[in-house]
């Protein structure tokens, strides 16, 4: 490899690798990219990220509101075990191709390897824009809910206290900027990001049992509470949208989804944990189940402990979480936990921020990005894509200016984030199964002869869910109303297609040529270099890879 450890690599030569290198680093290095970023976790630090950045059952809390009014307890608890299921053929879909082609790109490289051709490569950049944005609105709705956490802290205790927009603004940009300033700094040393993450993903648990528990004891030892009867927890249908019940249901999926989205967070991270043929399957599929688990079990006694329906529903807060918390724990109980749940939530963004930034990162690393070439450079110091995360940082910070001054962008983030992200996961299967399942180089995660069934399933579900979650809240919505999430997705197509215009249909995996040539060949400097490995070169299953080399 180059000894300057700044330096990307989009094109490996076989005779430049160190001797010594490992299994890991010989794997990347056929598929066409130099190891620069440092093995540092394990499978249950990986774990612990994955899992805290589904942050399943405090993304529930969070959007409450949403279920109840979109079908009630039976979606929210219901529609859970359904989208768990569809989720999980997604996600094992997913890990078959991650545990074949393991690159921090993900999908966008998939669909190139399964296509390499210039509608691939087209299809493959799309892809690429639809997961980062995707990955760039969920950072930025992590972080706004958290504002909008610490300012509800603030009604619980003065109700007719109202916010203004630069405070608003000041605190969406202080998350940010400690977020970014986190994600470079803990990286100094190897094991300081992975140690953060554990330690968030056990005060995550934690947090999930004392809440839990806390709401529990309350209910059942106060003598002016009462739980909710399991007919209400398990059967209660509520629709206040306006639309049918058919619609409502599936618009009351977007909680489930919200909650379950981002699991391909670990793939984003596979050249950073050894043994990722393996490990990031496991990651993905296990942080789903989980996931869905604890968010099962909290949506219970959250269901459980409401006293006042109408008061969730028309929170004094605006968060109906906090509400009920204040409701049963008191208003100082309450903000206790609630300081905790924002502490650790914060902790989920940071963990949510180090994904996106490794996906910024590696888009740029082939081409794909404005000033790619800049961005895709790794930090000699910090041992991480510091221009990535700050550029990320700033791009997240302007989404913050949106969401303060305007009412109805947080749900349009929501929204979008989710869509972007869902699509993103069909786009590769899609092309597996128009390309045939045969043609997936065999990986040690395979789902043998139910795949194409798993696969349909999966790309069902995607196509039905994002439909849906375009849809407006109800049939004639007002102005403020609206669902702009269509707008916010219909922006940023818009802007692949110019950047595509502009540099992508000649940048982009270009170290991955369609006709064999390296760019240096079409520039006409000559015959590719002996020992040259690039993206385009069939990956196998991982003995061959690594015999090959």
């Amino acid at each position: 490899m180059a000894s300057n450890p700044e330096a990307g690599a989009s094109i490996v030569h076989r005779d430049t690798l160190k001797p010594g290198c490992d299994v890991d680093e010989l794997d990347l290095a056929a598929l066409g990219h130099e190891q620069v970023l440092t093995r540092k976790f394990n499978i249950w630090s990986m774990l612990a990220l994955s899992f805290c950045v589904l942050g399943t059952w405090s993304t529930f809390a969070q959007g409450l509101s949403s279920g109840l009014t979109n079908g009630g307890p039976v979606v929210i608890l219901w529609g859970l075990v359904l989208v768990l299921f569809c989720n999980l053929c997604v996600a094992v879909s997913l890990g078959e191709m991650c545990s074949a082609m393991p690159t921090n790109l993900g999908q966008a490289f998939w669909i190139s390897h399964l296509f390499p051709t210039p509608s691939g490569r087209f299809a493959s950049y799309m892809c690429a824009w639809i997961n980062t944005f995707g990955w760039w609105t969920l950072s930025a709705s992590q972080i706004a809910f958290m504002t909008d956490f610490i300012l509800g802290m603030k009604l619980l205790f003065d109700p007719d206290w109202e916010s203004s927009g630069w405070m608003q603004f000041l605190i969406y940009i202080g998350i940010t900027a400690l977020m970014s300033a986190i994600n470079i700094v803990f990286c100094r040393k190897d094991n300081i990001l992975p140690m953060f993450n554990n330690l968030v993903g056990v005060t995550f648990v934690g947090l999930f049992f004392v809440i839990s528990l806390a709401l529990l004891i309350s209910v059942g030892t106060r003598s002016d509470l009462r739980f909710q009867n399991p007919g209400f927890i398990f059967g209660a249908w509520l629709n206040q949208t306006g639309w049918s019940d058919g619609v409502t249901w599936f618009m009351g999926l977007v909680q489930a989804a919200y909650g379950l989205t981002a699991f391909d967070s670990a793939i984003h991270m596979v050249e950073e944990i050894p043994n990722p043929r393996i490990n990031i399957p496991r990651v993905i599929w296990l942080s789903v189940l989980s996931g869905a688990l604890t968010g099962f079990l909290f949506m219970i006694v959250c269901l459980a402990s409401i006293q006042s329906l109408d008061d969730i529903l028309d929170p004094v807060t605006g968060l109906p979480f906090m509400d009920l918390l204040s409701s049963t724990l008191g208003v100082n109980g309450g903000c206790v936990l609630l300081s905790f749940f924002i502490f650790n939530g914060i902790g989920q963004g940071v963990s949510i921020v180090t994904s996106a930034s490794r996906l910024t990162w590696s888009f740029a690393r082939d081409g794909g990005l404005p000033w790619s070439s800049y961005l895709s450079v790794i930090n000699h110091t910090w041992k991480v894509p510091v221009r990535a995360i700050v550029a990320q940082g700033i791009i997240i910070g302007l989404v913050g200016v949106l969401y303060t001054f305007a009412s109805t962008v947080l749900e349009a983030i929501l929204s979008v984030s989710t869509i972007a992200l869902t699509i993103s996961y069909a786009m590769p299967i899609i092309a597996l199964l128009i390309k045939g399942r045969d043609e997936l180089p065999a990986g040690p995660f395979r789902l043998g002869s139910l795949g194409s069934t798993i696969n349909w399933i999966a790309v069902i579900y995607c196509a039905i869910t994002s439909v849906f979650f375009f849809f407006p809240g109800s049939p004639d919505p007002a102005p403020v109303d609206m669902n702009y999430a269509i707008a916010v997705f219909g922006v940023m197509l818009c802007v692949s297609l110019a950047f595509w215009l502009y540099r992508g249909r000649s940048d982009f995996m270009q170290a991955e040529s369609i006709d064999g040539r390296s760019p240096a060949m079409r520039r006409g400097k000559g015959n590719s270099p002996k020992g040259t490995v690039r993206n385009t070169a069939k990956a196998t299953s991982p003995e061959p890879l690594r015999n090959n080399l």
